[in-house]
């Protein structure tokens, strides 16, 4: 048997992540990206995979409006600051800002040539805007209430603009603008026909008809060569979009391959047009008999319920570029894409992509079926969301309960049906079958809401649920057959008064014996299955139980507490065994991992941590999340790790043990070859390669040894030249980081002020100022170089008295003497060297001679020849004083 390795490290991979809360958003030309508003930013995401490209933080209010350049490199915004910014997508950054309504920009649009900018503002005023120059070029009023949407004609040779409002009570008008410079009345037509907000504006492919829709359930056909109302399409729902359908796109090839149309459209120059709106369906009209000749059967969103009562199933609609199909989006934060498809004489619409925007708080995940390609999701709503993994595209959505899911669980039944069971605040538990996402099966009778739900492990015939009603249920699964379409009402086998507060989890035996429950009552209790009758319980935890899991190989279990413990219980006696502390906050999941060996645990503070069962130790921690993560689940065969929690993103998690032990090996491998070169290269004087590898190596010791073994060659600087001009920026900011760590010791800083010259000998000022973070590295070196250049400087002026004294000793001669010659002369007269002993004699006789015998014995003034020789040989000669 393959011996047991213990996980020692995951890699975090951002798999889900919130990016549109509602409102405004843009879809590139050739759909690539959305840019959507998030709360108070702006997000760029990219369309195919959900990821967010990059973030744009706009101001501290909530983003009101957005356009983009026809060229997709400009994108416009707005918010409740009024302020218009202008942000180039190349860079993602803000080149250029300006105010000019006096309330929020409520919509905007750029001019197909990319050089105008229109907004229409709460204040009722439309403004039409130089890109570049950010100056107003035109300024209109008119409407008598707040401007709702605002279009160029796409024909840059017809400068017109079109507006739309809800001027209160019951009118709303289209005004139609001149915005060239010709003419003096810009207010050329005011198309009155709705009663509600206009909502949308299109215009047909030909250019001269327009659309207007609106909340008052209709849709109006207007003639741009005499602005007269040509047709009013009766739409039975408040409309929030309309969109032509171009005669070249997939859409009108399935039109015309629709026979029951054919006829009605032949000759004619009939143009098809979609709806959306609050009923959450899509519709599809003919322009010339106004009829609607498709209509989706069952709507894939469910519609909400405003605080007025309207209801609000799509909130837009886009038709994409190209073969692309259609976009809309729900009042619930999805983005829903549609192609269209003609089978048997049928019109059919196809949902290709679900990208969800905003999931609230994710309260439980399990990953689905044996592949485990699918992740399950409760997310705060009355639907739970069923992801791909690899795309983290909601393939599907199962509706049916009418509160909020709080607990799932799922199973790969016997027959090989992957099942889900699910736990609402509507006191009911309802069985799904994945494949056909309908609800084969519902459990009524709690009395309160159900938090936990788990299935049995070995049989899967059976499910347990806790509710907030302090009850434990057994559900039986026999009565269900591989083709049940109808849901047919679940059966208790057995019931409990398991708890005195909430049950928080349950969890099944793996061998279905067992099964334990932990509840807020700070207790978790171990039941006999099938009838649950008590077994043990386990008590010491001083907050509530969150969670609780059987070991899959020992008689244990394992508890996660809000007194921030995690603790294993001993099933014979109830005894606990182990605890681990470590988190800062309740632990809100623990599960085992390892066979049984490691903990997976996270919690109210936004951490993950793996533990090793034998040693009680926290193997590593992980901050990944900025909320509470209320959802674990792990991969039963890969033990891939998924979290969830309160910031709505979730995290897959992939052991990278393996990998990461492969990785330091190899960096250690390549550390020793590099090192043998580094030695080769300095045994061969060259330096330049040896800098370069110490550089790679990130070997700040051997490096300093360099510059200072360099420093004591006579070719330091050439070498020093050529090693630092190969370095790139990020090489150049470490070296200024080793430096500065050498320059803070004395005994060191002599290098680092040699090789700090040579730098800046080699680069310019300039080009050093520009390394991103080098700032705060220079001010490191400032202080301690004005340091070692005030005591350099001391030092010279110490030297100065050294000079003095020598100079009273006449041990060095000053500067410039006018008696110059004359010293000279005396100079060469005492450096004469006596040969008699009537010399010696007569040198005696001068007063520093005499000075010194007085301080001398008998016996050294009475001393030999030898040692009077000596004495005239070791006069000092002075030394001329250099300036």
């Amino acid at each position: 048997m393959e011996s047991l390795r213990l996980k020692t490290n995951y890699r975090c991979v951002p798999a889900l992540q919130q990016f549109y809360t509602g409102g405004p958003f843009v879809v590139s030309s050739d759909n690539s990206f959305i840019a959507c508003a998030c709360g108070e930013s702006i997000k760029i995401v990219d369309s195919v995979t959900a990821a967010i490209r990059s973030t744009l933080d706009a101001d501290s209010e909530s983003v009101t409006a957005l356009a983009l350049s026809p060229d997709d490199r400009i994108l416009f915004s707005s918010s409740h600051s009024r302020q218009i910014r202008v942000w180039d997508l190349s860079t993602f950054k803000c080149v250029r800002s300006w105010k000019g309504h006096d309330g929020p920009v409520m919509c905007m649009t750029c001019h197909p040539s990319g050089g105008l900018l229109a907004t229409g503002g709460a204040d009722r005023k439309v403004l039409v805007w130089d890109v570049d120059g950010g100056y107003c070029t035109h300024y209109f009023k008119g409407h008598g209430g707040v401007v709702s949407c605002v279009m160029f004609h796409p024909d840059p040779e017809k400068q017109l603009l079109f507006s739309g409002s809800d001027d209160g009570g019951d009118n709303a008008t289209v005004r139609v603008w001149d915005v060239s410079k010709t003419k003096k009345k810009n207010c050329i037509a005011t198309l009155d026909n709705h009663r509600s907000a206009v909502t949308s504006l299109a215009i047909s492919e030909d250019g001269w008809t327009l659309l207007s829709s609106g909340r008052d359930k209709v849709v109006t056909l207007w003639d741009l060569h005499d602005y007269s109302n040509k047709k009013t399409v009766i739409t039975n729902e408040a409309v929030e979009a309309v969109c032509v359908i171009d005669s070249s796109s997939p859409f009108a090839s399935s039109l015309h391959s629709y026979k029951q149309d054919a006829k009605k459209r032949s000759g004619s120059k009939a143009f098809y047009f979609i709806t959306v709106g609050e009923r959450g369906i899509v519709r599809i009209w003919n322009s010339k008999g106004a009829g609607c000749i498709f209509e989706q059967k069952t709507s894939d969103v469910t519609a909400s319920v405003d605080d007025d009562g309207s209801r609000r199933g799509f909130t837009s609609a886009v038709m994409l570029p190209s073969d692309q199909g259609l976009l809309c989006v729900t009042a619930d934060q999805q983005f829903l894409f549609y192609s269209l498809e003609c089978t048997e004489e049928l019109l059919q619409l196809n949902l290709t992509k679900r990208l969800v925007g905003y999931n609230e708080e994710i309260v439980d995940m399990k990953f689905l079926g044996d592949d485990e390609k699918f992740l399950a999701l409760a997310t705060n709503l009355e639907q739970v969301r069923i992801y791909d993994t690899a795309s983290m595209s909601c393939s599907y959505v199962l509706s049916g309960h009418t509160e909020i899911v709080l607990c799932l669980d799922t199973c790969v039944s016997t027959s090989g049906r992957t099942l889900i069971v699910t736990g609402s605040k509507d006191n009911s538990v309802r069985l799904w079958e994945s494949e056909s996402a309908n609800c084969i099966g519902v459990g009524i009778g709690h009395m309160g809401a159900v938090g936990a739900v788990a299935f049995s492990k070995r049989k899967r015939d059976f499910f347990v649920s806790g509710s907030s009603d302090h009850t434990l249920k057994v559900w039986s699964m026999d009565g269900l057959s591989d083709n049940t379409t109808v849901p047919i009402n679940l059966k208790a086998k057995a019931v409990v008064a398991a708890h005195d507060k909430d049950i928080n989890s349950v969890a099944v035996a793996p061998n279905d014996s067992l099964v334990c429950s932990g509840s807020q009552d700070r207790t978790a209790c171990v039941w006999r299955l099938p009838d649950l009758v008590s077994v043990v319980v386990f008590k010491g935890h001083k907050r509530g139980i969150w969670s609780v899991e059987f070991s899959p190989v020992d008689q244990c279990v394992v508890t996660a507490s809000g007194d921030k413990t995690i603790r294993i219980w001993a099933i014979s006696d109830g005894s606990c065994l182990k605890t681990f502390e470590g988190h800062t906050s309740s632990v809100l999941r623990a599960l085992f991992v390892t066979r049984g060996t490691q903990i997976v645990s996270c919690g109210a503070d936004g951490l993950v941590k793996l533990w090793t069962v034998k040693t009680n130790e926290c193997v590593a921690t992980y901050d990944h999340h900025e909320d509470k993560v209320w959802a674990l689940a792990v991969g039963k065969k890969t033990e891939m790790l998924a979290t969830g929690g309160g910031d709505a993103v979730v995290n897959l998690w992939f052991d990278s043990t393996a990998a990461d032990k492969e990785e330091a090996f190899r960096k250690e491998e390549e550390g020793v070859l590099k090192g043998q070169e580094l030695e080769n290269a300095v045994s061969d004087a060259d330096y330049t390669k040896a800098i370069q590898i110490a550089f790679e190596l990130r070997r700040p010791h051997r490096l300093f040894e360099l510059f200072s073994e360099l420093c004591r060659k006579r070719e330091a600087e050439e070498h020093l030249d050529r090693a630092l001009k190969g370095l790139g920026d990020e090489e150049l900011r470490t070296l200024f980081n080793y430096v500065r760590e050498w320059n803070t010791k004395p005994k060191l800083c002599y290098v680092s002020q040699f090789v700090l010259f040579r730098v800046f000998s080699v680069f310019p000022p300039t080009h050093i100022v520009e390394i991103k973070g080098i700032g705060e590295v220079l001010e490191g070196l400032i202080p301690y170089s004005q340091r070692h250049f005030g005591r350099i400087d001391r030092l010279v002026r110490s030297t100065f008295l050294l000079d003095f004294i020598l100079s009273g000793m006449s041990v060095i001669e000053p500067e410039a003497q006018p008696t110059e010659s004359k010293t000279k002369l005396l100079l060469q007269s005492d450096i004469h060297i006596p040969d008699t002993e009537n010399d010696i004699e007569e040198r005696d006789d001068s007063p520093e001679i005499t000075a010194s015998k007085k301080r001398k014995s008998k016996r050294s003034r009475h001393g030999s020849h030898k040692k009077v020789k000596n004495v005239a040989f070791n006069r000092v000669e002075s030394i001329p004083l250099q300036a």
